[in-house]
């Protein structure tokens, strides 16, 4: 067998993901609970999208044209894992190709690196509109800005199509089903008779590079920020100051928190449950939360939302 094959004599045509049958009697429940929150996911991601692209306020400054680079991601993050996990709530059928395997792994781990750098270009630019305040508009023009986005999807899909290539590579000739909901790194190293070194030693490099250096810059940069605030001599201007921030400072505690989580909870029995859990919150929730949050939170972003709603309304009583 030529290296890298998909070969049936060395791994299995399909892999079984068990997902949540361990609870059959919520399978109903779950169904229109995620089919709810997949909905309003797409709807609320996209509503975003649209109020920055038509709102002409919101065109400046750069932290718009970032929130709808993430609320895109967002939208595509959730797309790669919520349908497939839907169907198999409706047709009982849990298995999936291991060509379908590494795509749905592939497009799922560029989402969530290009989050990671996308979340620390948002960081930067609040770095300097509150470090910087007058510099901010001839550093961070919509040059900058797109090339910032641009090199977030990049550096993303780059570095996951590295992490891909060698798992592809990998042979599987034992049990081909694994206790997860979607297509992981770690769940299907569990299931390789491969040796694993190097593509344990490749998944560490790049997560440092595409997780934890992201998130170091991102901490520092509100570290420089926190500082800047507590110099303002007015309460107000401490508070103004802080809430242009708390939304993205908000969904950043929740992304790292839970990705933390999840990645660092060893997958033994007692604790696999628990996993899936977090997992969930991490893969779910945390796309549902952010067109939340920056609803409720910003004050532009729900006045775009009024002049969308009262042009609306106009229209149809015009009409």
């Amino acid at each position: 067998m030529e290296k890298g094959e998909w070969d049936n004599r060395t791994s299995p045509v399909e892999f079984l993901l068990l997902g949540m049958e361990s609870v059959p009697s919520l399978q109903t429940p779950l169904f229109l609970l995620l089919l709810m929150i997949y909905l309003v996911i797409v709807s609320g991601n996209i509503l975003i999208v649209v109020l920055v692209v038509a709102d002409q306020h919101l065109h400046a400054p750069m932290t718009y044209f970032f929130l709808g680079n993430l609320s895109s991601l967002e939208t595509c993050y959730s797309s790669t894992i919520l349908p497939r996990l839907l169907a198999s709530f409706l047709t009982g059928d849990r298995t999936i190709s291991a060509h379908d395997y590494m795509a749905q792994l592939y497009f799922f781990g560029s989402f969530a690196a290009t989050e990671c750098f996308l979340l620390t270009a948002m960081a930067c630019n609040r770095y300097l509109a509150i470090c910087q305040p007058l510099l901010y508009a001839s550093l961070m023009t919509w040059k900058v800005s797109l090339r910032l986005a641009a090199a977030s999807w990049l550096l993303g899909f780059l570095l996951t199509t590295i992490a891909t290539f060698f798992l592809s590579h990998l042979r599987f000739c034992g049990p081909k089903a694994m206790d997860h909901f979607f297509c992981d790194f770690i769940p299907l190293l569990e299931l390789t008779c491969s040796d694993t070194s190097v593509v344990k030693l490749l998944g560490f490099t790049l997560s440092l590079l595409d997780v934890v250096s992201p998130f170091l810059f991102t901490l520092a940069s509100y570290v420089c920020i926190r500082a800047a605030i507590l110099k303002i001599p007015s309460s107000v201007g401490r508070q103004k100051a802080f809430s242009t921030c708390s939304s993205h400072l908000t969904v950043v505690t929740v992304f790292y928190g839970t990705l933390t989580v999840v990645y660092l909870i060893a997958r033994t029995a007692p604790l696999r449950q628990l996993n899936k859990v977090f997992s969930f919150f991490y893969t779910v929730l945390t796309p549902l939360l952010n067109p939340l949050i920056y609803s409720l939170r910003n004050r532009e972003v729900r006045e775009a939302l009024r002049k969308v709603v009262r042009n609306a309304l106009a229209c149809t009583q015009s009409s």
